[in-house]
């Protein structure tokens, strides 16, 4: 069974890069055939599709964050991160990682993933 647990920083001051981190149980991040994915929820709004790494290490980010977003991973701990450049209280929300057997581009629906985090609340102080 795959597990997915996000982790982060909570508050972020104005013009940080925090680091945000799945840790992954059940399945390899460079072996398992898998996409991984990071999606936002601001408050009120709905979800915000970020970027996703693929097991063999390519990227895509959504156009509208590309220049402020980094995914990476490190296979020894079993993880994927994000990070986040020049956090304003607009980045607000609650984070979440997701798994998909296939690669998704832009999805925003929780059903399309296979796998999906308790999230993690970041919140962009003034």
């Amino acid at each position: 069974q795959v597990q997915l647990q996000e982790s982060g920083p909570g508050l972020v001051k104005p013009s940080q890069t925090p680091s945000l981190t799945c840790t992954v149980s059940g399945a390899s991040i460079p072996t398992g055939y898998y996409y991984w994915s990071w999606i936002r929820q601001p408050p009120g709004k709905g979800l915000e599709w970020m970027g996703v790494i693929s097991y063999s290490g390519s990227t895509y980010y959504s156009p509208s964050l590309k220049s402020r977003t980094s995914i990476a991973r490190d296979t020894s701990k079993n993880q994927f991160t994000l990070q986040l450049v020049s956090v304003t209280p607009e980045d607000t929300a609650v984070y979440y990682c997701a798994g998909s057997k296939r690669l998704i581009l832009g999805a925003t629906t929780k059903d399309v993933y296979d796998n999906w985090g308790q999230g993690t609340r970041v919140t962009g102080t003034a």
